[in-house]
């Protein structure tokens, strides 16, 4: 089954001039640029087409694997996120990731390469309500340029062991859940990697609004707020915000193809790699294993009118293997 939807992408032409390089807001209080907006088909991936995907081959995989938490929980406990549910994703990662095709007689003596160690650096919770500090993004894009995964392992791990894992094999993965009901309104939206090329993607340097207690305290969990204003020429404005991150912004292409999960059940789980280092095209890297995962918020035309607001949570995780 497959419907329609208007897609945003950015359009480096409409940026002002001087601006060096494109960037936006993480709490979606403005970008230096617009969007190109394209028309495309989404194809459902219920039924037998999910089996058709996974992380190695399009970037993406969506399984079935109920929450700790349970199927209502509205994730406003962050202590049960921060604890049972962060240790449910991380078995997650370990289970899907070890069973990658990429990974069979990739290790030591000709075995399988196994995961040695799974961070969780971060967490973000959607909800499609007035006065949410964060809400879905209707962009294509990628969360991380491959050097904003490898200063993620830098940034989070001490700076001897980021070194030596940085030598082998390591992810950046996106685990991304509907909140207490199913994900009808606003769903989201992925592109099978192997319909992209590397000149689709524009480097976007992310913004986070200033905190005064930033240098001794970088972590952002639990401290996000609804951008302060949405008049124009503040949204245009840089003013108390500072570059902490860097995302990729994604050009349109005919050649894209767009999937989704209609109506997505808190029981179910999308994963979205957003770096590989060992994805196509990356020094070392295999020909045809997907190194990203472009994806989007996107509105369905056939979404029913009482569907509830989408709500729901993305924990982001880095991926270490033994090679």
């Amino acid at each position: 089954m497959t419907t329609t939807s208007t897609f945003n992408h950015i359009d480096l032409s409409s940026q002002p001039a001087g601006t060096t390089r494109p960037w936006t807001k993480v709490d979606a209080g403005g970008t230096s640029f617009t969007h190109e907006r394209v028309t495309r088909a989404v194809r459902n991936m219920r039924g037998g087409a999910a089996a058709e995907f996974n992380t190695d081959v399009a970037g993406f995989g969506t399984f079935r694997w109920p929450s700790p938490l349970g199927a209502d929980s509205d994730f406003v406990d962050d202590a049960a996120v921060r604890g049972p549910y962060y240790d449910d994703v991380i078995a997650l990662l370990r289970a899907d990731c070890e069973a990658l095709a990429s990974n069979a007689g990739t290790g030591k003596g000709g075995a399988n390469n196994k995961v040695r160690k799974v961070v969780i650096f971060d967490h973000t919770i959607r909800r499609r309500v007035p006065g949410a500090a964060r809400a879905p993004v209707q962009q294509v894009h990628v969360d991380q340029t491959p050097a904003a995964a490898a200063a993620r392992v830098r940034r989070h791990l001490p700076p001897d062991e980021a070194e030596e894992l940085l030598k082998h094999r390591f992810q950046l993965i996106n685990v991304w859940r509907p909140i207490a009901h199913a994900a009808s309104d606003h769903p989201l939206a992925v592109i099978d990697w192997r319909s992209t090329r590397p000149a689709d993607f524009v480097p976007v340097d992310l913004l986070y609004p200033k905190r005064r207690d930033s240098v001794i305290d970088d972590d952002d969990r639990g401290k996000e707020r609804p951008p302060p204003t949405t008049e124009a020429d503040a949204r245009l404005s840089t003013e108390g915000y500072e570059p902490r991150g860097e995302t990729l912004g994604v050009l349109p292409s005919d050649d894209h193809r767009f999937y989704y999960v209609k109506d997505m059940t808190p029981d179910e789980v999308l994963l979205l790699k957003c770096y590989d280092s060992w994805g196509e095209g990356e020094p070392g890297g295999k020909t045809g294993l997907a190194v990203r995962t472009p994806h989007t918020a996107f509105e369905d035309p056939d979404t029913p009118a009482d569907a509830k607001p989408r709500e729901s949570i993305e924990v982001r995780a880095l991926v270490f293997y033994e090679e």
